[in-house]
């Protein structure tokens, strides 16, 4: 399912002395490598039964419109989304779009007459999206941070649930899904979920748009965790949500998107600090382990890694490493020349090059977008709690959240938990509010460290 390739495709340039002692490298993440089908014959017939069943016994009820409310199509909005805890940018990429060629195998067309798509040998054409995640895939599906969320309003006409969501072959069995009927009569199929994760509305129950159905999972038959998003029409037809030169479907050439994305959409995933490089080529469906750091003592090596998806050749990003200063410790000038769905470079920075003790940032810039990460170097974050003030945290113990307080006119930036063995659990960047969601935690004790615009504060808390 995952593969790791060590290209080289960027060139470098460095101000510090003593570049020699920083080393680097760049890989790929390939998602479905083997390219296999999310549903079987089988299964469609079994769904679209299931469907039918469903749609007539709310219309018994009076709780499905007998008719379609609009002529229009919905306007979706994209259906994968981070979670408040996710300390990323983004937390997808494209792996694969509808196939329009109905020939098969490797015969492939997508909406906009490319091959990022797929059919396999026994005549399955892929009749969806696959929005896979990234970075630590199976790290996000254990954590909850990818959200799938209704694209548009309307009524839940079916859900599925109780599946084994950690599948990583074509024999994976049935899946975990939420069916949405909309005005129009269009249904949007939301498939492959965690188990369990699934709105508790009931079938018949109306849903805005934005509105959370689950978490992206790897139920059903699946190589690793992704959202398969399938349409169709009031007359069944699969439908091509994306307006294209080679959408040919006689379900008409129309986008459905409130804002389409382009086909090739270059961005920012995550730039963050490690206390090591992860590891991206665990067996499925093991849980990579991510070592993402925030708080490195004197003497500790900082791996800075950016996590790049739809890399484009004939870019390039820049890489600045800042001093609490505000000056720059070291910079990377990367040219890219080969186009990845999901891709990661790393640096590890020695700790001679941490010279002043403090907040540092790693700022990355890639197609006009920039992100800072903050972390923090040196004797500061020794202290177990700061000196000239205390912070509050209730309830200790605590069941399911947890409060923050006596911060006065300080800002959260960053609140991290970490386990007593150092690993880190949740982290929530520049929260709005103090009061934070700990009930995924299992019982112990474990340490929060809250970084804020003016202090650090590290404090224990037994969970129950």
């Amino acid at each position: 399912m995952k593969k790791q390739l060590m290209i080289s495709f960027i060139t470098f340039q460095l101000i510090y002395s003593h570049a020699q002692t920083i080393k680097s490298g760049h890989g790929e993440y390939i998602f479905n490598s083997e390219k296999k089908a999310c549903l079987t014959e089988n299964q469609y017939s079994q769904i679209w039964g299931d469907i039918k069943t469903s749609q007539k016994k709310l219309k018994a009820e009076g709780k499905l419109n007998l008719l379609p409310l609009s002529k229009l199509p919905p306007k979706f909005i994209w259906p994968v989304q981070k979670s408040s805890s996710a300390p990323y940018e983004n937390a997808w990429s494209i792996s694969a779009h509808v196939d329009h060629n109905p020939l098969y195998p490797n015969q492939l067309l997508d909406w906009n007459c490319g091959s990022r798509t797929y059919d396999t040998a026994d005549g399955y054409n892929h009749q969806g999206i696959d929005i896979f995640l990234w970075p630590f895939p199976q790290y996000q599906q254990e954590h909850n941070q990818a959200e799938i969320v209704a694209a548009a309003e309307g009524t839940i006409i079916y859900k599925s649930d109780g599946n084994y969501d950690r599948n990583c072959s074509l024999s994976g069995g049935d899946w975990n899904a939420v069916y949405i009927q909309h005005s129009d009569g269009s249904v949007a199929w939301y498939g492959h979920m965690k188990k369990n994760s699934l709105t508790n509305k009931p079938i018949g129950s109306t849903v805005t748009a934005g509105e959370y159905l689950g978490i992206v999972g790897s139920s059903g038959n699946s190589t690793g965790p992704h959202l398969h998003f399938e349409v169709y029409n009031v007359n069944n037809q699969l439908i091509e949500t994306y307006q294209g030169s080679c959408n040919n479907f006689a379900s008409g050439n129309n986008s459905w998107w409130e804002n389409q994305k382009p086909y090739q959409d270059p961005k920012i995933n995550a730039v963050l600090t490690h206390s090591n490089i992860p590891n991206f080529n665990t067996a499925c469906p093991d849980i990579e382990e991510p070592f993402i750091k925030n708080n490195f003592g004197n003497g500790e090596m900082v791996y800075g890694i950016v996590y790049l998806a739809d890399q484009l050749p004939g870019t390039n990003f820049t890489l600045n490493l800042i001093r609490p200063d505000n000056s720059i410790a070291a910079n990377r000038l990367g040219n890219i020349n080969i186009f990845y769905t999901a891709s990661y470079f790393w640096w590890s920075f020695p700790s001679n090059l941490f010279n002043t003790n403090g907040e540092w940032k790693l700022e990355v810039t890639y197609q006009g977008k920039t992100v800072v990460h903050k972390f923090n170097y040196g004797e500061k974050l020794s202290v177990e709690n700061n000196q000239s003030k205390t912070i509050s945290i209730y309830p200790n113990p605590v069941k399911s959240e947890i409060n923050i307080n006596n911060l006065s006119n300080e800002k959260i930036e960053n609140l991290s938990i970490y386990d007593i063995s150092g690993k880190l659990l949740l982290s929530y960047k520049n929260p709005e509010a103090s009061k934070f969601n700990v009930s995924q935690l299992t019982k112990g004790v474990y340490n929060i460290i809250l970084n804020t615009n003016k202090n650090i504060y590290k404090q224990k808390f037994i969970k129950e």
